[in-house]
């Protein structure tokens, strides 16, 4: 059989006195074969590649931080973002991170993120209460400066969008005007796309894992240019996720 019979399949003229063509299968399953045995190579190749996952859009929202000034998630386009979530009133034993966050703001520099700015941004669920003077009081608390460590409130009507239904972080209202919630850290690229979300203590100190998450991020942001961008594609396509 030639290659041309291999790949179509000829028919007997029909009653317009000429053949024709039909079943193109043989060349589709060629193809898809073909596929599959370069997406096998590909990941075997590509393997010791990591990425993070790409989760979910991040929501957008518009901030007062506490410099009184207006922080859209459009300012931080183009940066990686931790975000975490608080209240000022938290009594002690307090589960908001923001211990974590300190740490991670202290110690970013021992990632290699090129020429990508890494902010820190903590939200208020609570801004009936943390107004600005409040938030810049909390922010002094715990040594965010104000550039690269914010601390910010959205309007009272759009908390539930931004920080419930946008970040997936839970939080309720008790009855005394405390606060149930999930102590989260949400990890997000400069395209606003959720690529990590901390919410657990594991076998690893919270901000080890999360310095070691963003470095793996600031790789792929650094790397994955030209022909090199086809490599983090398959890792992303095999899930290679540390």
């Amino acid at each position: 059989m030639t290659m041309l019979e291999a790949v179509t399949e000829v028919v007997e003229p029909g009653p317009s006195g000429r053949a024709w063509w039909r079943r193109p299968w043989p060349m589709a399953g060629l193809s898809m074969a073909l596929l599959l045995v370069l997406g096998v190579m590909a990941f075997a190749v590509f393997e010791p590649i990591q990425v993070l996952p790409r989760i979910r859009l991040a929501p957008g929202f518009s901030l007062t931080d506490q410099n009184g000034m207006t922080l859209t998630s459009e300012d931080l386009r183009g940066e990686v973002v931790v975000y975490t979530f608080t209240y000022d009133n938290c009594l002690e034993p307090c589960d908001s991170p923001e211990s974590t966050m300190a740490e991670l703001a202290e110690r970013i520099n021992e990632v290699d993120m090129g020429a990508t700015a890494v902010r820190f941004v903590t939200i208020s669920f609570d801004p009936a209460r943390d107004d600005t003077s409040v938030l810049a009081q909390r922010a002094a608390r715990f040594g965010a400066n104000g550039t690269d460590w914010l601390y910010a409130a959205p309007q009272a009507d759009q908390v539930r969008n931004v920080v419930g239904a946008g970040f997936k972080t839970w939080f309720e209202e008790r009855d005394d005007g405390s606060f149930s919630f999930d102590p989260a850290l949400i990890l997000v690229d400069g395209w606003g796309i959720v690529r990590g979300e901390y919410r657990y203590q594991t076998l690893a100190a919270d901000g080890d894992r999360i310095l070691r998450h963003i470095g793996i991020l600031g790789e792929e942001l650094r790397n994955s240019h030209g022909a090199n961008s086809i490599a983090y594609e398959a890792a992303h396509f095999f899930l290679c996720y540390p």
